[in-house]
Formats: C-alpha cells, structure tokens, sequence
C-alpha cells in the first residue's frame, strides 16, 4: 500500500480510502466486517462514511456497523483513520426544526455527539461538511470547529460537494482566525465526470487540500459491467439506463483495457491517482475480493499515450478555468 499525507496537514493516509455507503443497505454486517478486515490486511488506513448512510429508514446505521466492528478490538480503532460527515437531516424529532439540512454550531455539535456514540469511539480523525451550507457564516462554521480541535475530538475538518469558491472563501476566513481550516475536500470525479477540472481540483490543489473521489467509477460504468454477462440482471439493467454514446464509450474504454491487460476499475482508479491534486478515489467494495481487486490499481502506471487515449474516449472539460472558455 502507499500512504501520502491528507493535503498539508502531517496525516498519512492510504491511497485508495474506504467508502462505507453500502454498509447495512446492500452490504450485511457480516460482510461489512469481512470488507473491512481485509482492508486494514492490504494496508489501507483511511475509512469514510457520514451520519446519515444506512438508508432513508436507518439513517445513522452504517456508523453503528462501524462501531460494532471497533468493539471487537484488536487495534482496530487504533489503526483506522476515520472521516464521517455533517449536513443532512437524520429524523431525530427532538430536534425539531434544527433537524433540517445544515450546519449550524447547534447541528454539528449535536450530530458529532451522536456519530461518536454510534461509532463507540471518543475522536474522529476528519470531520467532513457534507454539503455547503450558504446561510451559515464562516465566522459560526470556524467558531464551532475550533473548540473541537483544541479539546481534541476531532483533529482535522474537510468539505465534500463544495464549488471552489467556497473552498476559497473558507480558506480565507480560516487564515483570518489564524486556523488550519479545511484539509480536504470530497468531490464527485471520474472519467464520465470530469467538470471538476475546470475549477475544483485546481483550488484544491493551489490551497493544499487532498482531494478524495467519490463515485470513482462513475456508478458502475467504469467497474467492467456494461459488457459483462457474468453480472447477470445488473449489467442489463446498467446498460439499459445508457445513452448510445455512453455505450460507444465503455466499448473503447473496454478494449483498451483488454489491451492493457488490466481490469477496468483499476485503470479508472489509476487515471485518479494520476492526477497531482488526487490524494484517494473512495472506493466501495461489497466483498473481500473486490478489495483486493481494487489495489491492484496501485501497480498500474499509465503511459502518456494511455492517458491520451483516454482522454480521446472521455473528453474532459477542454482544461483548467479560465482557459477551458476563454483564451
């Protein structure tokens, strides 16, 4: 495994980081404990999840799972570099009307207290605002996670789903207040979606945050179901729900993979770890297999003329702003 540190801080953190959206949806406990096993075998350290993962009726469960598999012991906890989230209503009426979407002091302090409980852990190594939220100020947004970092519950903050001005505009207020501020930001990115590169991995990478990919595999498109009837039902079903031009796509991505020799998702997470701004795709594995499966983009360097061609298969945004749309 390779470690690299969490965009300027001193945390090293696994390449690859292991998403655990699917835990008690599609995943069992079980499995979800086996997943979870294996990753900490092959050397990775860094595990996501959020508050509200589990399903719209068990919000809160996958962090349960987690914490169940932490009690078991054996360093688990003491391996593990855990990043959750904040931001989405999670159903709790005693709350009342502060349950909404958002992130005011009053809802991450409540919603860290719970996530600590269900994760039966004291600290969380990254706490990630899941969404932006334009009605709070930076100045409640620092003032709230600043006590947090000095009493030692959380060490880092992180953004997900932010634009790049947002990570500016919290950048500055957090140099303002002689605070760290943001380490990283989570950003929906792959090869089918590609717009961060106008604007987001840029900022990222000007401001010093490591940039976690979410969806690394563009929902299934990238993963080598699209032509594959060894997944039955659910490569029907995903090549049903694709444009023609989409399908054209994954039919060159799939020769030149053949080509290469190398399995389809892990070309799709080498071309991530390509990029300097990239410190870890977020993978979602459901079984012990597909772990070791997805490591194996580790040992894949892509050419100057692989990267090309991928390009000419999936076009990106035409380069960084301002340049993509102005000369």
């Amino acid at each position: 495994m390779e470690y690299t540190s969490l965009g300027r801080s001193g945390l090293q953190v696994s390449r690859l980081c292991l998403g655990t959206m699917n835990f008690g949806r599609s995943t069992t406990e079980k499995e979800a404990f086996g997943v979870m096993d294996k990753a900490l075998e092959v050397g990775i350290n860094f595990f996501d999840t959020a508050n509200v993962y589990g399903g719209p009726d068990r919000r809160g469960l996958t962090e349960e799972i987690i914490g169940r598999w932490f009690a078991l012991g054996g360093g688990r906890r003491e391996s593990v570099v855990l990043a959750t989230k904040v931001y989405n209503p999670m159903g709790d009426k005693s709350d009342g009307p502060n349950d909404a979407a958002g992130l005011s002091a009053f809802k991450i302090r409540r919603s860290l207290e719970r996530s600590l409980n269900r994760l039966q852990t004291d600290h969380i190594e990254l706490l990630q605002m899941h969404h932006v939220d334009r009605s709070v100020t930076w100045d409640e947004l620092w003032g709230a996670f600043e006590p947090l970092v000095a009493q030692g519950v959380i060490d880092y903050v992180g953004s997900s789903n932010f634009g790049a001005r947002h990570l500016c505009y919290a950048q500055q207020a957090a140099a303002q207040r002689h605070f760290l501020g943001l380490v990283s930001e989570q950003h929906k990115f792959s090869l089918v979606c590609r717009l961060p590169e106008l604007e987001v991995l840029p900022a990222a990478e000007d401001l010093g945050l490591g940039l976690l990919c979410w969806s690394p595999l563009g929902g299934g498109i990238l993963s080598g179901r699209v032509f594959n009837p060894d997944w039955g039902s659910r490569t029907s079903d995903l090549t049903q729900q694709l444009s023609p031009a989409v399908r054209e796509q994954c039919k060159q991505y799939s020769a030149l993979c053949r080509d290469l020799g190398a399995g389809e998702a892990a070309v799709a997470l080498a071309w991530l770890l390509s990029h300097n701004a990239v410190t870890a795709p977020i993978i979602g594995p459901r079984t012990d297999d597909q772990v070791t499966s997805a490591i194996s983009a580790l040992d894949l360097t892509l050419s100057v003329d692989v990267l090309t061609r991928l390009d000419e298969i999936f076009p990106g945004p035409g380069g960084e702003a301002p340049e993509a749309y102005a000369w």
